[in-house]
């Protein structure tokens, strides 16, 4: 009777963190609510985030320090990269995030606030360093 008892709370525990760390895909508006990201799980088990709608989709990557990227449109970029989900500390870690405004990419991580889950919290850092970045919202929204 023990081992049916553990082996349920196992498996409970799993479908509790699988389901944790499903939370986050979906689409968001960006902070300006300019463009959408669509966070989804590649095959390769991480998460990664494509831009599928934006107000101006014309607009390209010109900032981009790949010279020979600078005429490509920013619609369809994959934005974000390489996250898994952290069960520990709740949170997608070890992935980066690509930001279109100057060209740059940022390591980062991603957050829902313990009770808010429509509200995703990104943020961006350099060398290592997290208390230095920017820290954005994207609000969960719908195609």
């Amino acid at each position: 009777m023990k081992k049916i008892f553990f082996t349920l709370v196992a498996v409970f525990i799993f479908v509790a963190i699988h389901a944790q760390e499903e939370k986050v895909k979906g689409i968001y508006y960006n902070t300006e609510k300019t463009s959408k990201i669509k966070i989804f799980k590649a095959t390769n088990g991480k998460y990664y985030g494509k831009i599928v709608w934006m107000e101006e989709p014309e607009k390209l990557d010109e900032e981009n320090p790949d010279e020979s990227k600078r005429n490509q449109p920013i619609m369809g970029m994959l934005l974000i990269k390489d996250f898994s989900y952290d069960a520990n500390k709740k949170q997608w870690t070890g992935g980066s995030i690509y930001d279109p405004g100057n060209g740059k990419t940022y390591d980062c991580y991603m957050w829902f606030e313990d009770g808010v889950a429509d509200i995703l919290n990104v943020k961006g850092y350099v060398m290592g360093m997290k208390f230095v970045g920017r820290q954005v919202q994207w609000e969960r929204t719908e195609m």
